[in-house]
């Protein structure tokens, strides 16, 4: 029993993710001063008086002078202190001046360029052939978050979700992993000058239940996300080299390469997948250049060109490699070929149903390849007829209702003319036209000899004699 623990808690902790916090308000930290130098002796140290500030101090610092804030901290190291310059010689510092504390306000929880992917011991993870889309590149609902040990920050936890859920959160060494304990360090004294903006954070100390993955939950602040990316890189994205650059949910510029969506039954593992197509497909000498990014994304769907309320969960597997020119995207389409492949031979076992495969490459625009199951061809034909009945049935009501009138239906029988009867007379003439019988008036001029027995009958079709006959 025991061993099997040791199992299951190594597996929850591989599959646990790290993200650290890059900035800090240090004090010794050389780019948090406008000098782009620690405070000397002869500096007169200046912090805005209105700028909310925690500033961790690891070593004892002498100073001229020093304008503390309204409202901050100074958390103290052992063996940290401040003391007044003497006027001794101070070899670092010849020439006096003012130091002023840079402004922290502008550091936002989601900006991916402020994050990293760490060990659980907060070294950095190696790199490798994974990476993160950039919604994936903040921590996630299920993360575990740390802010270095002896260290101060200011973050901005502006959002458009009320809430922001995390596993757990590290500060100062020490880790946070129940509501109950965050709820209690949210109640000191540092939390409000560390933590700042409309969002708030929460810890639920769960990670994530379902073996299938779940989804990261940072869909509602891409736009935040891809602002504070395209901000750092020059507010536009890089010009790809393909014509038609893919577009994978979760990342903001197009990529050249190859995209894969999964649909998946509950037998799917999602890290046990991920680690198969890292040792048997991706540490292949010829896929050396190609980094691959999956996870579980939600897809809006559509419904005759209606975009749903709801969002269908899915697998993405992203694709991109170092090739450049007409050779761009070609490793990573090579890759998606060979997975689709292998998916073909063995996704029942897997756990995958189906795969759908975009590609764009230097040389090609970009492309779909699918493999759409039998179930998928059957409920189509069934939606179809649903559709069509329920058509039918709506027209079926609103007749019943009388809001719709039908043309009246007649029907004729075998003895009588197919041509139509011909208009009434009107009112005040009360015989009729018979289209089978024609007599001429008397008067009538029927020669120079009229003869007296002449006389006029005809058949009407209308009457049997044999019908009075008793």
């Amino acid at each position: 029993l025991l061993s099997l623990l040791g199992i299951l808690q190594l597996l929850a902790a591989a599959a646990a993710v790290y993200k650290q916090w890059i900035p800090n308000t240090n004090f010794e930290t050389a780019s948090n001063w406008d000098k782009g130098r620690v405070p000397c002796a002869r500096d007169v140290v200046h912090f805005e008086k209105d700028k909310v500030v925690s500033v961790f101090v690891r070593s004892p610092h002498a100073l001229t002078d020093m304008y503390l804030p309204l409202n901050g901290e100074f958390v103290l190291a052992a063996g940290a202190a401040f003391t007044s310059f003497d006027g001794s010689w101070d070899p670092g510092c010849d020439s006096g001046g003012t130091a002023r504390f840079a402004d922290a306000e502008h550091h936002a929880w989601f900006d991916p360029t402020l994050w990293q992917d760490v060990l659980p011991s907060g070294e950095l993870r190696p790199s490798g052939p994974l990476f993160s889309v950039d919604e994936e590149r903040v921590p996630c609902r299920y993360d575990d978050v740390i802010f270095q040990p002896e260290t101060s920050f200011r973050v901005n936890t502006d959002s458009s979700q009320p809430v922001i859920h995390l596993r757990s959160i590290s500060v100062m060494g020490q880790e946070l992993n129940t509501p109950s304990s965050w709820a209690g360090y949210l109640g000191g004294p540092s939390a409000p000058l560390q933590f700042h903006g409309n969002g708030t954070l929460q810890v639920t100390g769960t990670g994530c239940p379902d073996k299938s993955g779940c989804a990261c939950g940072n869909a509602l602040d891409g736009p935040r996300i891809c602002a504070a990316l395209l901000r750092a890189s020059g507010r536009q994205c890089p010009e790809p080299a393909c014509q038609s650059p893919l577009q994978p949910l979760g990342h903001c510029c197009g990529v050249c390469g190859a995209t894969i969506n999964l649909d998946f039954t509950p037998d799917f593992d999602l890290q046990k997948y991920q680690d198969k197509l890292v040792q048997e497909l991706l540490s292949q000498p010829k896929y050396s250049g190609v980094q691959m990014a999956i996870s579980k994304v939600h897809k809006a769907q559509t419904f005759l060109g209606i975009m749903s309320r709801s969002a269908a969960p899915l697998i993405q597997i992203v694709l991109i490699d170092d090739r450049a020119g007409v050779q761009a995207g070609t490793a990573a389409e090579q890759l998606a070929a060979d997975i689709m492949q292998n998916i073909a031979q063995h996704g029942e076992t897997l756990g995958i149903s189906s795969g759908k495969m975009e590609v764009a490459t230097g040389s090609t625009a970009s492309g779909q390849v699918g493999s759409p199951p039998v179930s998928r061809i059957t409920a189509g034909t069934v939606m179809g007829l649903l559709f069509s009945l329920l058509f039918l049935g709506g027209i079926l009501f609103l007749y019943r209702k009388g809001k719709l009138r039908l043309p009246a239906l007649r029907r004729r029988h075998p003895w009588q003319r197919m041509e139509d009867p011909a208009s009434p007379a009107p009112a005040s003439d009360k015989g009729f036209d018979n289209p089978v019988f024609s007599v001429e008036p008397l008067d009538a001029d029927l020669g120079e000899v009229t003869p007296k027995d002449l006389q006029v009958f005809y058949l009407n079709p209308l009457y049997d004699a044999s019908e009075t006959e008793t």
